[in-house]
């Protein structure tokens, strides 16, 4: 070998040996951002150890870069962050000159990244009340609708103590929302009043179909027995009108605070009242109310200079506000207008994992415009006031022309992933919020996550509502165990819902139980208006309101090798008859103990059925029209393959859906699946042992 040679391999191999260090800065709650942040803990004397704040960290980061820019191949620079409640000044922002950092948790310590203040110097009054003046909620505007006790979200003192208020009159709007919709509705006598104090704080609660309205008081003449709120209910499509009968809540009324664990702001006077429950003390009490909306934000710039490549790992993000707005808060769908307390804009390749959200008060994530390539895996978001993560655009403010603007907009977010993640307790103050939703977005996969204790759907794919074009395509659901859905408080809500032209979209190989309606529309799996090009393949469901199955109207889509069970009213559902074929239904399971088989449109020939097995624990399985199976085929030509027969389930009463080596299911072509594959791969860390406490309205 040549000496140069060999010298340059020595060198070579030498640099290898000698590659530099991560440069990584520590923060701690003991810390000082005066320090160097280059220590994990204070030194003995302490002169120096870590930085105080996340802020300084990341400032520490980029002067760093500035002075002394690292090679390409250097390690990522990492911010590691000690155990410890780290209250923010500020929300963590990030953008494009912060691309490559590493924010992570120190070893395998668990730090939580607070948004909110802790409550303290509270007075015990006579009365056993626990008392403390905030003069900023009453001089600096500061306002909460969110207190957390010893790691628990407590309500508000809300009418009635049990069950719902209902609507006695529906009225039309006042002069001053017309165009804005209808801001007032009459109500029995008694049940509001006029003198309530601090009553323009006052909440009501609207149901609607698939939605709630959150208005604030503006005046209650009990004389009439009408109620006038500072904003209005949209009723352009007739979806929040407030309509007689319909229920409704009154939250925050003072007079009303009388139970343990409630509380009160009494914004006029600059007071918090809190009523402990039994064994909590002052001293063994920790009160946190929220401040900062948003905790952590990816900001990149829309012209080509995105935030790329950050690690976020094992941080824990709570206690983060929602603030009432002026007009309250009333939107027709998915309460999609929200925030969330992690927000991404223009923002590539960023890694969530084994990260918590907790106690926040609108959505745990949101990948917005330009987002592509994000991974969100081995997340928990627990105790939400809305939903879990939104992917994509929302559309337009203007709820008018969805489909036609929707058409004309390019796609802005794709390709990116939710995976192993809990999702849960979500829906506190908006119920109608969504686990995981999906707008004008493509080539997106939801997969192995278990997501339980919402109001509404669990996964909403698409934003356009009829055929018109749509950027919600080629988007993957699998392997999810969807879960505990509905719970009675909204209506027209599915597992899976979908929207839309999607091609490509598949659904397949998840759990789905208990999804359970007010009054319609508890489905395992929905397509709604205009769902076209959707693949559902492998599903088990079970135990729902109003079907396993139902297409309001669509076109084409495939629901197949799919068992439906235990619906108790109709199995499957088909609400609109179309010039095209509707779907596909082939080759399922349809296990039923009462109801009837098939509700609403099914007798004509646009759509195709064949390859089913069908049974009835309870009675006949009778078909649309009363019809046995032989008089259905020879009239409609559907299920001319398909059988009446027991599929000899292994115990279906105790969730067991196993097939028998013999059952007849197997002769018309059905495939058996693994159903205990769907759901998280691991186990949830950050939030075990935090108990899931019911919103005001259960």
């Amino acid at each position: 070998m040549k000496p140069l040679l060999c010298s340059l391999l020595l060198a070579s191999s030498g640099w290898a040996a000698t590659a530099p260090d991560p440069l990584v800065f520590y923060v701690a709650p003991e810390g000082d951002d005066s320090w160097s942040g280059a220590s994990a803990a204070p030194n003995d004397g302490l002169t120096d150890g870590p930085f105080a704040t996340i802020d300084r960290a990341l400032r520490a980061v980029r002067e760093r870069r500035a002075g002394s820019p690292p090679p390409p191949t250097a390690p990522h620079p990492e911010i590691q962050v000690r155990a410890g409640t780290h209250f923010l000044p500020r929300p963590i922002t990030l953008g494009p000159d912060d691309s490559g950092i590493v924010l992570r948790a120190y070893g395998t310590e668990l730090p939580v990244l607070s948004g909110g203040v802790r409550i303290r110097g509270w007075t015990v009054g006579e009365d056993g009340r626990w008392r403390v003046r905030l003069p900023e909620t009453r001089d600096q505007g500061w306002r909460f609708t969110q207190l957390f006790v010893n790691d628990q979200r407590r309500p508000r003192p809300r009418l009635p103590r049990q069950g719902y208020y209902r609507i006695a009159g529906e009225l039309s709007p006042t002069p001053e929302a017309k165009g804005r919709g209808v801001d007032r509705f009459q109500f029995h006598p008694g049940d509001m009043r006029a003198d309530w104090a601090n009553l323009n704080d006052v909440e009501v609660l609207a149901f609607h179909n698939w939605s709630m309205s959150r208005l604030p008081v503006r005046a209650v003449d009990e004389t009439a027995s009408e109620v006038r709120f500072a904003g209005a209910s949209p009723s352009s499509s007739s979806w929040g009108i407030f309509r007689q009968d319909h229920r409704y809540l009154v939250e925050n009324v003072k007079e009303a605070l009388n139970e343990p664990g409630e509380w009160y702001l009494d914004t006029a006077a600059g007071e918090l009242t809190y009523l402990p429950r039994p064994g909590e003390t002052p001293e063994n009490t920790t009160a946190i109310a929220p401040r900062l909306e948003r905790l952590l934000v990816f900001a990149g710039e829309p012209e080509g200079r995105p935030v790329t490549d950050i690690r976020v790992e094992g941080l824990t993000f709570a206690h983060a506000a929602w603030r009432m707005p002026p007009g309250g808060q009333a939107i027709p769908q998915a309460e999609i207008n929200l925030d969330a307390a992690v927000r991404a804009t223009d923002a590539r390749d960023i890694v969530l994992q084994r990260c918590a959200v907790r106690h926040v008060g609108t959505y745990a994530m949101a990948f917005g415009n330009g987002c592509h390539g994000n991974l969100v895996e081995s997340c928990e978001m627990v105790d939400l006031g809305a939903g879990g993560v939104k992917l994509g655009a929302v559309g337009l403010p203007d709820w008018s022309g969805l489909a036609a603007a929707a058409a004309a907009a390019e796609p802005t977010s794709s390709h990116n992933t939710v995976r192993d993640c809990t999702i849960a307790h979500a829906g506190r103050l908006h119920p109608a919020a969504i686990g995981v939703w999906i707008g004008h977005s493509p080539w997106n996969v939801i997969e192995h996550n278990e997501i339980y204790d919402l109001y509404y759907s669990a996964t909403s794919i698409g934003w356009v509502w009829g055929y018109a074009r749509s950027h919600a395509h080629h988007n993957r659901v699998v392997y999810n165990h969807l879960h505990t859905i509905g719970q009675g408080v909204l209506s027209d809500m599915g597992a899976v819902y979908t929207l839309g032209v999607s091609p490509g979209t598949e659904v397949s190989f998840n759990v789905i139980h208990d999804v359970h309606a007010f009054d319609y529309g508890g489905w395992g799996l929905y397509t709604d208006e205009g769902s076209t090009g959707v693949a559902m393949e492998n599903n088990l469901v079970y135990r729902t309101k109003t079907g396993g199955f139902h297409q309001h109207y669509g076109r084409e889509n495939l629901i197949r090798n799919n068992i439906l069970a235990f619906s108790r009213t109709d199995q499957l559902q088909r609400t609109r008859r179309e010039e095209h074929v509707s779907f596909r239904f082939e080759r399922n399971i349809v296990l039923y103990d009462r109801g009837q088989l098939m509700g609403k449109q099914w007798t004509d020939d646009r759509l195709l059925l064949d390859h089913n097995v069908y049974w009835n624990l309870g009675g006949e399985v009778r078909f649309p029209g009363n019809q046995e199976l032989s008089t259905w085929r020879t009239a409609t030509g559907h299920d001319a393959r398909s059988l009446v027969a027991d599929p000899m389930f292994m115990d279906p009463w105790n969730d067991d859906f196993r097939l028998a080596a013999t059952s007849p299911a197997l002769t018309v072509g059905f495939v058996p699946f693994d159903a205990t594959r769907a759901g998280r791969l691991s186990r949830p860390t950050l939030t075990v042992g935090l108990p899931p406490v019911p919103a005001s309205f259960e």
